[in-house]
Parts: structure tokens; C-alpha cells; sequence
């Protein structure tokens, strides 16, 4: 029971990380970045895709072994459609960690354009991102449960 209750909390609290890296991303990301910049976000995507994989964890946990039954998941579309969302986020994140990555190291105060795909691109994964507190409701609410 305990380790099902810190699970639940583990999975939470990565969830609320996910968030607030992700908001920290929107702000900061503008069309021109220095180097500096670049690595501050560098930081701040490392830390999005600890809390991403934590939040995957756990929640395979939960649904495999500590949560509900399996069935309870499986036979609910609306949980295909979130973990559906969940990995076009994690799809959609791909671009910005690697020009990230790829761009953070060199001089300090060189500038960098930033593509508009790359700043709509982490928009996009937050407005998702807001979609999935509503789809856990109503799973947890036993709406499309199809037994």
C-alpha cells in the first residue's frame, strides 16, 4: 500500500515538474538566443525530461502493477488517447532538446535565430500537456470504461 501511495505521489509531483519546466520554456525561448540562454534552457529541458521519464515510470507502474487492474486502463479508450498524447509530447520534444544540446557550448554572447517551429513546437507540447489533467478525470470517474 505504501509504495502504491508513493508512487501515485511520485508520479504527481514529476507531473508538476513537467509543467513548470515546460512554462519556464515558453517564456524564455525567443527568436534570438545567446549561447547562455541556450544552456540555462539546456538545464531546464534536462530537468522536463527527468520529471517526463519519472511520470512514465510511475504511471507503467500504476498501470501494470500498484494502480487498478490493467483492464481498468485497457478497455478505456480514453486512457489510449492519453498515453497517445503523452508520447506526441514526447515526440514534439525531440527538436528542441536536441538543438538544445547541439547549441548551448561555444562563446557566451554569440546569437542564435530560433525557428519558429522550434518556439511553436514547445507551445504546442504545453497546450497537450493541459489536455491530459481533463482525460485523467474522466478516466478516474469510470467515463469510457468499457467493461
Amino acid at each position: 500500500m505504501y509504495l502504491e501511495l508513493f508512487v501515485r505521489y511520485l508520479h504527481f509531483i514529476s507531473i508538476f515538474g513537467i509543467v513548470a519546466s515546460l512554462a519556464l520554456e515558453v517564456v524564455l525561448v525567443k527568436p534570438v538566443l545567446n549561447r547562455q540562454e541556450l544552456a540555462r534552457l539546456s538545464k531546464i529541458d534536462a530537468l522536463y525530461g527527468i520529471c517526463a521519464l519519472t511520470v512514465l515510470g510511475a504511471g507503467l507502474s500504476l498501470w501494470l502493477w500498484l494502480g487498478k487492474s490493467s483492464e481498468f486502463y485497457q478497455q478505456n479508450p480514453l486512457f489510449w488517447l492519453k498515453l497517445s498524447l503523452y508520447s506526441l509530447i514526447g515526440i514534439l520534444s525531440i527538436y528542441p532538446t536536441v538543438f538544445f544540446i547541439k547549441n548551448r557550448k561555444g562563446n557566451p554572447q554569440d546569437e542564435l535565430q530560433i525557428s519558429s517551429w522550434l518556439i511553436w513546437s514547445i507551445r504546442i507540447e504545453l497546450i497537450l500537456l493541459l489536455v491530459l489533467p481533463f482525460l485523467a478525470i474522466l478516466m478516474a470517474r469510470g467515463i469510457g470504461y468499457q467493461a
